[in-house]
């Protein structure tokens, strides 16, 4: 599971990364709110570790622009403000916890598990973008009425695209997602297995919902057509 952590604090930083590695979590660090914004938006990641007080856009507006742009990513603010108008305001903003500073590494390591279940429980066990549907629970996906038959690693794929459409998501995020950072994985991988869902989702309908973005990764374009 990819956690992004936007904190502009290098110890801070550092202690935080180290905890979520220790947990098993993959990491992300992004040192200011413009770098944070861009990470949440060009990946996927189960939850946002979010400082307040970050240079260039504060963390209360980097949450704001997730939300506004569809990102139900699950945040998790860090600040050193203690003022009840500080919390309310973030809350107000979008995010989904705080956790104020200096705070103990249990209980930021059970809120976060908190968050990620939560943000569990808004997934809908079938998945639509377009034509294109799965349910997650029996792997099943279907193009409109045509039902398509997709191995586990296929439908764990295409799960991640029906989340995101739209977005570009990198070879790195996808690889991490589904293989988990197996040992001996490489992101040619990728590119295997995306070809193998346009064959099997778009080319025997005559079309492709899946957009190769050069040096970025691919993006699941919803067309009108079914």
């Amino acid at each position: 599971m990819r956690v992004l952590v936007v904190e502009d604090d290098w110890e801070m930083a550092q202690l935080v990364e180290q905890a979520l590695v220790d947990e098993g979590y993959a990491v992300e660090v992004a040192r200011d709110g413009v770098a944070g914004l861009d990470a949440a938006r060009r990946s996927t990641f189960v939850a946002v570790i979010l400082d307040v007080l970050l240079p260039g856009l504060d963390g209360r507006e980097v949450c704001q622009r997730l939300r506004e742009a569809g990102q139900r990513v699950p945040v998790l603010m860090l600040t050193a403000l203690g003022e009840v108008i500080d919390r309310v305001q973030g809350l107000d903003l979008g995010a989904d916890d705080y956790l104020a500073k200096p705070f103990s590494l249990e209980e930021f390591l059970a809120r976060l598990r908190a968050l990620i279940r939560r943000g569990e429980q808004w997934r809908p066990e079938v998945l639509r973008a377009g034509p294109l549907r799965l349910d997650r629970l029996s792997g099943r996906a279907w193009r409109g009425d045509t039902e398509v038959e997709l191995t586990a690693r296929e439908a764990a794929l295409l799960e991640l695209f029906l989340r995101w459409p739209g977005i570009v998501l990198t070879r790195e995020s996808l690889l991490a997602h589904v293989w988990a950072n197996e040992p001996g994985r490489s992101s040619n991988l990728i590119t295997q297995y995306v070809g193998h869902l346009r064959r099997k989702l778009g080319l025997p309908f005559a079309g492709s919902d899946l957009e190769t973005i050069h040096r970025l990764g691919y993006r699941l374009t919803v067309p009108d057509r079914s």
